[in-house]
């Protein structure tokens, strides 16, 4: 009896962290970014998992997954996967439009995890 109360268990919290993590679809972070064509300084505004777009460019490569992004407004760091940046053939000093997601931490600036993007405009 003890052992399954304890399966039980595990298995019930193993359900409830996989829901805690899950996060927000990419289908509905589009249509929210869709909603939401932001400047970086407006950033600071939106909630945790916010679907966002930006405009402006690629100003540094940090290190691994993360950049640089500047418009008018400022900058902001932002986190591409290698197999976006590679799909988009994109270069530091590119002109982009991506759509990502807020990225609030509780020791750390507030960043962008890009869901999509694409060179904007002329280079």
């Amino acid at each position: 009896m003890r052992t399954i109360s304890l399966g039980l268990m595990i298995g019930l919290l193993s359900i409830a962290a996989s829901h805690t993590w899950a996060g927000k679809q990419d289908a509905v972070l589009l249509k929210e970014a869709a909603q939401n064509s932001v400047l970086v300084r407006d950033i600071v505004k939106y909630a945790d998992e916010t679907g966002v777009t930006l405009t402006g460019r690629i100003s540094k490569h940090l290190h691994g997954d993360h950049y640089e992004f500047q418009d008018q407004s400022g900058s902001i760091v932002v986190e591409i996967d290698d197999d976006l940046w590679q799909q988009a053939r994109l270069s530091v000093g590119d002109s982009v439009r991506l759509i990502g997601e807020v990225d609030t931490h509780r020791y750390k600036p507030t960043d962008i995890e890009v869901i999509k993007i694409e060179k904007y405009g002329h280079q």
